[in-house]
């Protein structure tokens, strides 16, 4: 019987979170250079046959040149727009959650229901208005999502979410002080699931896939946890073998990324999903990328991972990824039902 999860063409999937730079500084004002460094990632992408997903904040959607920048990769088909949204910097503003919510970027899930809904209109509208499309495919800022957060979604017709991330909590992380951190993901599936919008770490029948970004633990944590908070051994430990290894570049760890690869084909993954921010396509734009000769080496890192990961994947972005899930199960359950009344 087919495995509509193991497709002898997995999908590689890049998603972009496309935002204002250096976020992580907590700038008072929010600037959007990077927009004028994406075309070179881009074209990286395109000679591997690979198609980015360009998951947009506001201040990157009222940005002209990011606009232009996104309606051409539309225009021919070698990427796709969809939303992310911050919620400290998403209009309409309503009542700040903190004294103070440039600094403390609290997450969409901490503002009360009318403020989510109002967010989350918003940023459709408008992006479905700036580059002239269906916007179906999501990343919560900050990887905040709950149920509320998740009918939302469902409710403004989104069909793809990528907010999960598979044995990592985010529970220490605050975006609120007084609140309860960020999302536990600790527990929640690797593989595609339709979202159950009451229990999001549940499948269910919701129109929602999630596709959960690509995060394995390292083999040494899987057999011993303990040398991770041994004093003498855990610089070791974390250094050769950190706890999360992502497909998602630091400008040290392409060793890790290529062993990310490597496991998923040994898996039988379906898909394998990258994850970078915008401002790291540009100088100065993040820390772990500071000047032109870190982005360089990191261009140098991205080549060996692509030209690796196209030997065995597909590109696809994340709606077509859901439509070609979407048909593979439904053509295993035509087979599954025909082989049940045949035995009948």
């Amino acid at each position: 019987m087919p495995d509509a999860t193991a497709s002898p063409h997995p999908a590689f999937l890049i998603t972009v979170d496309t935002e204002g730079d250096h976020l992580w500084s907590r700038p008072r004002t929010i600037e959007t250079r990077n927009a004028a460094y994406l075309a070179r990632f881009q074209r990286l992408c395109e000679s591997h046959g690979f198609k980015p997903s360009w998951l947009t904040n506001h201040e990157m959607a009222v940005n002209e040149e990011f606009v232009a920048f996104g309606r051409d990769v539309l225009r021919r088909g070698t990427g796709e727009i969809g939303m992310h949204l911050h919620a400290w910097n998403c209009p309409p503003a309503g009542q700040p959650l903190t004294d103070d919510d440039y600094h403390y970027q609290p997450f969409l899930v901490e503002y009360p229901d009318d403020q989510m809904e109002a967010k989350v209109a918003h940023m459709t509208a408008l992006l479905r208005d700036r580059f002239e499309c269906d916007v179906v495919s999501h990343r919560a800022g900050r990887w905040a999502l709950d149920s509320r957060y998740a009918r939302l979604l469902a409710k403004y017709g989104y069909l793809v979410d990528c907010s999960v991330t598979p044995t990592v909590s985010w529970a220490q992380t605050l975006g609120n002080p007084n609140g309860r951190g960020g999302t536990d993901y600790s527990r929640f599936p690797a593989t595609p699931y339709f979202l159950d919008l009451d229990r999001i770490d549940q499948p269910g029948d919701s129109p929602i896939l999630e596709l959960p970004a690509t995060v394995m633990r390292s083999a040494l944590h899987r057999i011993a946890p303990w040398a991770y908070s041994v004093p003498g051994l855990r610089r070791y430990a974390w250094r050769k073998q950190p706890i999360h290894r992502w497909l998602y570049p630091d400008g040290r760890n392409l060793p890790h990324m290529l062993d990310v690869v490597r496991e998923a084909l040994e898996q039988r993954r379906p898909f394998i999903e990258f994850v970078i921010h915008s401002s790291e396509l540009m100088p100065g734009g993040s820390d772990s990328f500071a000047d032109e000769a870190a982005i360089d080496a990191l261009y140098g890192d991205l080549a060996t991972l692509f030209s690796t990961i196209e030997r065995s994947f597909t590109g696809m972005t994340l709606r077509e990824f859901r439509d070609d899930w979407v048909r593979r199960t439904a053509s295993q359950r035509t087979v599954e039902t025909t082989l049940a009344a045949a035995g009948s």
